[in-house]
């Protein structure tokens, strides 16, 4: 390689850097995520998407106006080939605090879940509990999770397809107990834009051996056909996001959010003249109802 594609690299893998920084910037303005004097525990797999949520709020707690706190978390499931000493390796090299929270789950999911069916469920349920107790332990104000805009999406789609519901991850949640709340940083992001900052960055990925051994999640279901999608049409995925972000009730078929059963005409008011410009409405014009031939199918 020569210096010429090496400065042109570095230039591309810097862009790439800053969209991501300002996307992410960008969400957590938009939803009010991260205050003055907040604790942020991020919680951090291993995965790529966890590396990049962590370097961009240690970055933007560096520049930020706000002064606010990020700890890493991580959660040992005691898979079985877990590399530990990967994550405490890499965040002491960077000086970053952490806490690495050693749990069992991986027995509790093996011993409740038959083989070859489908542990994420219960895994991410008992993941989720062990950091929602842990961030109150450590005094975090909120729990920052590495999901970006492609698991959002796919979380839709997943929610209409297999339980009939519209309902994907917001970017900001109030847990059900209100005890924590837990924020999305990467909601902005694109997984493609992710991948290619962690590649670059060459961070030291650890796979999740639990799920990556079940090749027919409807997740990767999913997944395949978002990039079919996009293959065809770019700009679905962010269309398909951004159709969660503007909302017609009325346009829906929820009695809970719209009241469907009180609706009303109202022709207090004239009609707007240009609504009838030019359309000739004498009564020649107008079908005669009541010499219409009925014709009796029965």
């Amino acid at each position: 390689m020569t210096y010429t594609d090496t400065r042109k690299d570095n230039y591309e893998a810097n862009k790439l850097q800053k969209r991501l920084r300002s996307k992410v910037g960008k969400a957590i303005a938009d939803f009010n995520m991260i205050e003055e004097g907040d604790v942020i525990m991020a919680a951090i797999s291993g995965g790529k998407d966890s590396f990049v949520m962590l370097d961009t709020l240690l970055y933007l707690k560096r520049v930020a106006p706000i002064n606010f706190e990020v700890i890493a978390v991580n959660l040992d499931q005691k898979q079985p080939g877990f590399p530990e000493h990967i994550l405490p390796a890499y965040l002491e090299e960077k000086g970053i605090d952490y806490y690495i929270i050693d749990k069992d789950t991986y027995s509790v999911v093996k011993q409740k879940i038959p083989e070859g069916k489908t542990t994420c469920s219960l895994c991410s349920r008992l993941r989720r509990g062990s950091l929602y107790g842990f961030a109150e332990n450590i005094g975090a104000t909120k729990i920052a999770l590495g999901h970006h805009m492609d698991d959002i999406v796919e979380t839709l789609l997943m929610n209409m397809f297999n339980n009939a519901k519209l309902k994907a991850m917001p970017p900001k949640l109030l847990s059900d107990d209100k005890r924590n709340i837990i924020i999305r940083p990467l909601a902005y992001c694109r997984e493609k834009d992710i991948a290619t900052l962690a590649e670059i960055n060459d961070y030291p990925i650890i796979p999740c051996n639990l799920c990556g051994s079940q090749e027919n999640l409807q997740r990767k279901k999913i997944k395949k056909m978002l990039t079919t999608w996009e293959n065809e049409s770019p700009g679905r995925v962010e269309n398909t996001f951004k159709s969660i972000q503007n909302v017609s009730p009325s346009q829906l078929s929820d009695n809970s959010l719209y009241d469907f059963s009180s609706l009303s005409i109202d022709r207090t008011q004239a009609p707007k003249e240009h609504e009838f410009s030019g359309v000739d409405i004498s009564s020649s014009n107008l079908i005669d109802i009541k010499n219409i031939e009925i014709i009796d199918a029965s």
